[in-house]
């Protein structure tokens, strides 16, 4: 009887990840297939950069929830100036500064939602409205209940430009979902950085982090639930960044197919 080949170990650990291992060789070079395959996701990762956020669509489904949105623009022209002058895309034009001052909160707002197209419009457009869905409905589960501004849409965008924005409109707490500079096996990773009370200046040592959101990464509720317990802890603390850690979960385990085990051996 023909015995099954035993499966090589890193074999089994390509089912638990994305990651480029065990690739295998021909000759001293890379398999065709691995090769042509690295070349198509560097492929993706360039195109997710370069890729003009949809506002239109990505309004309509944000729309859809329940929450009206605003839209603006960073003082980065066009795609090119945001690449090449990080600076810029880290503040609003001036159009979409005299428009923010005049929208009129009626009343102080606990929380500022920003949505930025960042290193990846596709993330947003793959992933906003489905997280915000379900962050919205955690919230709406809270007391005192939150007073949110309208979803704020923002081209040519960094991390930073959450704090003018929240500043602008008064709002304690600041989200910014924003598209993540791609990997080779993501190219639409989406990122969340809260702010208490945002203004120009904050250090990314006064944000919290919730990254890799997409359902190949961490799902929609699992980060609305992380994301809704730092909104929580930070309104009750007063605080975000490293004095706030996150503690609404423990650290996700890795679990083998039908519990099997296996160990890596170094060759002889």
């Amino acid at each position: 009887m023909k015995e099954e080949p035993a499966m090589d170990a890193w074999e089994q650990l390509r089912r638990y990840t994305p990651a480029r291992i065990a690739l295998g060789r021909s000759g001293i070079s890379l398999p065709t297939a691995q090769q042509l395959a690295f070349q198509l996701a560097h492929a993706q990762a360039r195109d997710a950069v370069h890729r003009a956020l949809d506002m239109d669509a990505t309004a309509a489904a944000i729309e859809a929830l329940g929450m009206p949105t605003l839209r603006a623009h960073s003082a980065a022209a066009d795609r090119a100036s945001y690449l090449q002058r990080p600076d810029l895309g880290r503040q609003l034009d001036e159009g979409s500064t005299l428009a923010l001052q005049s929208a009129g909160m009626c009343e102080a707002p606990d929380l500022c939602i920003v949505v930025a197209d960042g290193l990846s419009a596709l993330a947003i457009e793959r992933h906003a409205a489905p997280f915000l869905a379900a962050l919205l409905a955690r919230l709406r589960q809270d007391a005192p209940a939150w007073r949110l501004t309208p979803a704020v849409l923002v081209r040519q965008a960094r991390v930073a430009i959450g704090d003018g924005i929240g500043a602008l409109l008064g709002a304690q707490l600041v989200l910014v979902l924003i598209g993540e500079r791609p990997g080779l096996s993501s190219p639409d990773s989406l990122g969340l950085y809260l702010t208490w009370t945002p203004r120009r200046g904050r250090t990314d040592a006064e944000r919290n982090c919730v990254s890799n959101v997409r359902p190949a990464g961490l799902d929609y509720p699992e980060a609305a639930a992380r994301t809704a317990w730092l909104l929580r802890a930070a309104r009750e603390r007063g605080l975000t960044g490293v004095a706030l850690k996150d503690e609404s979960a423990p650290l996700p385990r890795l679990e083998m197919d039908r519990g099997e085990d296996f160990t890596l051996t170094r060759p002889a």
